[in-house]
């Protein structure tokens, strides 16, 4: 089967409705899938479900998905950077599932991996697991974590061969590659994608297994802060 399309907007094609429950990779600003995100906006789907580590900034990433109010509900780890986030959550239009960071990337871990449920002892005894069953292993309380499965994973990774086999760089890392396997359809945009047998087996991140569209994406990668160091003799 062929995987590779011609942009966001084909990738897409037949794979968006509303209520539906997308993955969102990246770190911050940094390894997000951009297209895909800007090509969910232009899709005009609504109430959306997004898993994320973050929630992009105002104005890009999935800022742009909160600003014409797609996303009705946010499964995340850190949203510190968008006012919009802010406003929306304190006035109750958007509804809010915090995760410390390790227990999120276990959760959507767990979904790739068939896992329903595991225990960690992150959060016991705190906000984040009131509802939630714990249980004693040893002496000390665990509380138990339910898995995350997306309808939609959209990736980012660095390059890609034709059958999907993916290489991520650095920070983009986090996250995009447990996604890519917790996703029931995985579309990923690239930088780059070369012939069968140009990556090196032991150097490939996830497995073109997991992948079920695949395009050459063009990206901004912009920097989410920009800290500037003073000279001594400024």
């Amino acid at each position: 089967m062929r995987k590779i399309y011609a942009d966001a907007k084909a990738a897409l094609e037949g794979l968006t409705f509303d209520g539906m429950t997308v993955m969102s990779g990246g770190f911050g600003l940094c390894g997000i899938p951009e297209n895909l995100i800007a090509g969910l906006k232009a899709s005009g789907v609504t109430g959306l479900t997004v898993i994320s580590n973050n929630a992009g900034v105002d104005g890009f990433g999935l800022g742009q998905l909160l600003e014409t109010r797609q996303i009705a509900r946010m499964i995340s780890s850190y949203v510190g950077e968008n006012k919009e986030f802010e406003r929306q959550y304190l006035a109750g239009e958007l509804q809010l599932e915090f995760n410390p960071q390790g227990t999120l990337a276990e959760r959507i871990r767990a979904g790739g991996a068939g896992i329903p449920a595991f225990f960690t002892a992150t959060g016991v005894g705190t906000l984040v697991a009131e509802g939630k069953e714990v249980r004693n292993f040893d002496g000390r309380d665990y509380v138990m974590e339910t898995a995350l499965v997306a309808d939609l994973a959209i990736v980012k990774a660095w390059k890609a061969d034709e059958r999907g086999n993916l290489v991520f760089r650095k920070t983009a890392r986090n996250f995009n590659p447990m996604m890519a396997t917790a996703g029931k359809v995985t579309v990923v945009e690239v930088e780059e994608i070369v012939p069968v047998g140009s990556l090196d087996p032991d150097n490939i991140h996830t497995p073109g297994v997991y992948v079920d569209r695949l395009f050459v994406g063009t990206f901004e990668k912009r920097i989410e802060q920009r800290t500037i160091r003073q000279h001594a003799d400024a």
